[in-house]
């Protein structure tokens, strides 16, 4: 039986005609998600409500909904945005449905993802958008999120509806099937950011959207999008957590619509986790670079790369891997092939101890604290053009 007999949709199903003024005001990088990070209770029959920052305002939207790291097809039987007041709570008047293929309801087969019809709804810069699926009872094993989102989601049973109350009884740090929003932007730069826990924002504060992409948005003063490529964990060139760099940047950075600039600042977790042979990651990671930043150039992208910050007091210090970072460093600060280095090594590091974080930057000498990634997202877009 064919995918349309069964119902389901793909992208090439769903496909949207190309036009040059989408450009990306929010996105995630969606990973396959293990037993521990799925919700306590079956996502079937149940009600979820996420909240999501955007970096761009706009007047005509899309959002696409994913489901690529999945075995089975989900459900869903409706899905509406609305503007968030407090805790899971909405402005139920600003509510809207999205529509596929002009029906509410969507089935989205395994390894695929989809976007919703295109409408009108009005955005502005920086605001928070709230998310609500209703799933249907089909739904996979492991589902296509994002670990982390930062932001609480909240689960009830039922179908939720925009003027009913909402009841949470379950709530989980973590983002399903959503994967990025774009809206009609003409001549809007946008800046894809693909990183590790640092990017993803480990360290900030949970609700408060203070990562330090947030704080770039807020610098451009929503007049450039921000998007959040990172994932925890993760790694360049092997291991890590989720796939790593080499092999989703097509799929998470370049595939983002509206992309002018990207940046590259990840490395710590290969150099850390890679412990036997620190002299080979290095020119691991420095090939790896050299083919990202191939890649978007020839996308005709800016490519920025951002230096690795110290982590002196972290597990992954050894006198070996910060030999292996200030040699990475060195050969980032000596590219000519980027059109801008972001020196977050020196920002941030401590005068008195160079492989050390500034202690008011940082609590676990690895990750930032929210000061440290003010500091960093102001510096930001002070380079990033």
């Amino acid at each position: 039986m064919t995918l349309a007999a069964m119902g389901l949709l793909s992208v090439a199903a769903n496909a949207q005609v190309a036009d040059e003024n989408w450009t990306g005001t929010w996105a995630t990088a969606v990973e396959f998600t293990g037993p521990g990070d799925m919700p306590k209770a079956s996502l079937a029959g149940r009600s979820l409500r996420e909240i999501i920052h955007l970096s761009i305002g706009g007047e005509t939207m899309r959002m696409q909904l994913s489901n690529i790291h999945s075995k089975e097809p989900v459900e869903i039987k409706s899905v509406f945005i609305a503007m968030p007041t407090d805790s899971c709570d909405i402005d139920a008047k600003t509510a809207k449905y999205l529509t596929f293929g002009g029906k509410k309801s969507v089935t989205i087969a395994p390894g695929e993802s989809v976007y919703c019809d295109v409408m009108k709804y009005h955005f502005t810069p920086l605001q928070r958008l709230s998310v609500t699926i209703n799933y249907g009872e089909t739904v996979p094993v492991n589902a296509s999120s994002h670990r982390g989102s930062r932001t609480t989601s909240f689960l009830m049973q039922g179908e939720a509806k925009p003027k009913t109350k909402f009841i949470p009884t379950e709530k989980c740090d973590h983002w399903y099937n959503i994967s990025c929003i774009d809206v009609k932007a003409d001549a809007t730069p946008c800046v894809a950011v693909i990183g590790n826990s640092i990017t993803d924002g480990r360290g900030s504060t949970t609700n408060k959207q203070n990562r330090w992409t947030d704080f770039m948005a807020e610098a451009y003063e929503g007049t450039t999008a921000v998007l959040n490529l990172g994932i925890g964990g993760n790694a360049v060139v092997r291991g890590g957590l989720s796939e790593p760099a080499l092999k989703r940047f097509d799929r998470d950075v370049l595939q983002q619509s509206g992309v002018t600039a990207v940046v590259i600042f990840e490395g710590v977790n290969d150099i850390g986790g890679w412990k036997p042979n620190h002299a080979q990651i290095v020119k691991e990671l420095t090939d790896a670079y050299k083919e990202l930043i191939g890649k978007a150039k020839a996308a005709g992208k800016k490519v920025y790369l951002g230096t690795i910050t110290p982590f002196f007091g972290n597990s992954y210090y050894t006198h070996f891997s910060e030999a292996a970072r200030l040699t990475l460093n060195d050969w980032i600060r000596a590219n000519k092939d980027v059109d801008g280095i972001l020196d977050f090594d020196q920002l941030l590091r401590d005068p008195q101890r160079p492989n050390a974080l500034l202690p008011k930057y940082s609590d676990d000498g690895l990750h930032c604290s929210p000061a440290g990634y003010e500091a960093m997202g102001k510096y930001a877009a002070t380079i990033v053009k």
